[in-house]
C-alpha cells in the first residue's frame, strides 16, 4: 500500500493520527501542495479528483476520502478500536464524526476557502473548474463556528471524550478541526473551558503529532 499525504492539510492529517494510533505504518509519498502536486498529471493518474490523502493498494485500486481510508484500515486492523465494538459505540462516534465533519470543519473550509486571496477561482479543494470565492459563505462560516463549539463545549462537559470514555475517530476529527480553524482565525472561546480541557488531553498524545 501507499499513502499519498500531505504535511499541513488536514484530511491527511487524520489519517496519520488514525496510523499512530493503530501503530501501522504505510509507504508515504508526500505531495507539496503549495507547489500544486495534487493537481499534476501524475497525481491525477491516480486520484483524479486530486484531492489528498488517498491510499493506493496492492492490486492498484484506489481509496480516496480520509474517513474511507480508516474504516478499511480498521476493517483490516481492528485493534485497538477507533470507530467503537458496541452498537452503541459505534453510533455514538459515527455520530459526532459526521456533526464535526457538518458543521465544525465544514464552517471552518468556509471561511478558510472565501477569504484568502490565495484561493481566488478556488473554492473548493481539488480539480475543479475555475469556482469563484463567495464572500457570504465566510459569514455563514462563522456563524456555524461559534454554535458548533458552543455545542461541542456543552459535550465535554458531560463526557471525557467526544464520544464517550474513550478516544476515538470522533476525537481524531475534532483535534483536525479545532486545530485547522486556526487557518481561518476561527478559534476557541476563553469561556469554553471544557473544549481546552479535551484539546490538551487530545494534543498531548504521541499520535497528534504524526
Amino acid at each position: 500500500m501507499k499513502l499519498y499525504d500531505a504535511e499541513w492539510a488536514p484530511s491527511p492529517r487524520r489519517v496519520r493520527i488514525f496510523l499512530a494510533e493503530k501503530g501501522l505504518e504505510i509507504e508515504r509519498q508526500v505531495l507539496d501542495l503549495r507547489a500544486g502536486e495534487q493537481l499534476s498529471d501524475p497525481y491525477l493518474r491516480v486520484n483524479p479528483r486530486g484531492a489528498v490523502p488517498a491510499l493506493e493498494l496492492d492490486d492498484g485500486e484506489v481509496l480516496c476520502e480520509s474517513a474511507a481510508i480508516c474504516r478499511y484500515l480498521e476493517a483490516l486492523h481492528p485493534k485497538p478500536s477507533l470507530f467503537g465494538t458496541s452498537a452503541i459505540e459505534v453510533g455514538r462516534i459515527e455520530s459526532w464524526t459526521r456533526r464535526v465533519e457538518s458543521d465544525g470543519y465544514t464552517a471552518a473550509v468556509y471561511v478558510f476557502r472565501n477569504c484568502l486571496p490565495v484561493f481566488s477561482g478556488r473554492g473548493e479543494p481539488g480539480s475543479w473548474p475555475s469556482i469563484p470565492q463567495i464572500p457570504e459563505l465566510a459569514t455563514r462560516g462563522g456563524i456555524m463556528w461559534r454554535a458548533f463549539t458552543d455545542a461541542l463545549d456543552e459535550r465535554l462537559g458531560a463526557s471525557e471524550w467526544l464520544a464517550g470514555d474513550q478516544y476515538s475517530f470522533a476525537d481524531i476529527t475534532a483535534l483536525v478541526t479545532i486545530d485547522f480553524a486556526r487557518a481561518a482565525k476561527l478559534e476557541i472561546g476563553e469561556e469554553q473551558a471544557n473544549i481546552r480541557r479535551w484539546h490538551d488531553a487530545a494534543s498531548a498524545r504521541p499520535s497528534a503529532s504524526a
